[in-house]
């Protein structure tokens, strides 16, 4: 092959890996997701805006159907139910985002240290990240929520106490991988510190498979939050949770507006996030652009 023939082949593969990167962040899921995630954060930022009523506000008869007045009905005692859903977001989404975040950072620190250093320390880290993996996350939270009690502050303790392993387990593949790297050894051989090496040659690029999962993990950290709230370990009443809404409207049966806002809300949040993890992989992901 001649070497502008192969350059050609080059451009054609650039410009190749360009378009799919192009269309993985311009695919029909990820406009979708874009739409549903700016809608939440705007209802984050300015709920006391947006929403029709008070969250706590007794606004119209018990248990009254959806209406014009008030499009999900009224709960068990005349609040109303989008205003309550819309409030519940201020609930519901910090405490996930700080439980995937604090997973993360506990996660991903001990498992950095555990790949780079690697023996005993490796061991240690990684057993205590088995057994705990070895349990259901739903029941291992709810153990340790229901030790420290219940509230928003502890369920966030038990999640993240809960999703570090996942984090540890896969920072520890990326640092094991990675330090075996041509540049990772140069910047040994010039002198560079064990510590410098880890944060500053090792780490920023392992980065990429943490955000894609972070990003896909968080749909099943709203659904896990709004689970210990449901069993009465998360958010306390009248807190305006998603997940202690649902509470309310499995007491009243024959009235599913209750659960039916709070229920739509985290099925578009959930689908949002976990589509907008498909596209950062198909985007971020070198080999897949390749192929």
């Amino acid at each position: 092959m001649t070497s502008a023939s192969s350059l050609s082949v080059l451009g054609r593969a650039s410009r190749a890996v360009g378009a799919s990167r192009g269309t993985a962040w311009a695919s029909a899921p990820m406009i979708f997701a874009y739409i549903v995630l700016a809608f939440w954060i705007l209802v984050l930022l300015a709920v006391q805006w947006i929403a029709p009523f008070e969250p706590l506000a007794a606004v119209g008869t018990r248990l009254s159907a959806p209406s014009a007045a008030h499009w999900f009905g009224t709960d068990s005692l005349g609040r109303d139910v989008l205003s309550r859903t819309l409030y519940g977001a201020r609930e519901s989404l910090p405490i996930a985002l700080g439980a995937i975040l604090g997973a993360v950072v506990v996660g991903c620190g001990l498992g950095a240290i555990a790949g780079f250093f690697g023996g005993a320390v490796d061991a240690v880290i990684m057993r205590v990240a088995d057994i705990t993996m070895a349990f259901p996350a739903i029941l291992l939270a709810m153990a340790v929520a229901a030790g420290l009690g219940p509230g928003l502050g502890n369920a966030l303790i038990a999640i993240i106490a809960v999703w570090w392993p996942i984090y540890a387990r896969l920072t520890r593949g990326q640092v094991l991988s990675i330090k075996q790297r041509e540049h990772v050894e140069a910047a040994t051989a010039i002198g560079s510190g064990r510590w410098r090496t880890l944060a500053k040659h090792i780490l920023p690029h392992s980065t990429t498979p943490i955000l894609v999962n972070a990003t896909m993990d968080l749909g099943q950290i709203i659904l896990l939050v709004a689970s210990l709230s449901f069993l009465g370990l998360g958010a306390l009443p009248p807190s305006p949770e998603w997940g202690a809404m649902i509470t309310d409207g499995s007491k009243n049966f024959y009235q599913p507006w209750i659960a039916a806002a709070p229920g739509l809300a985290m099925v578009t949040v959930t689908l949002a996030v976990n589509f907008l993890g498909d596209g950062l992989r198909d985007a971020l992901d070198v080999k897949a652009r390749r192929k």
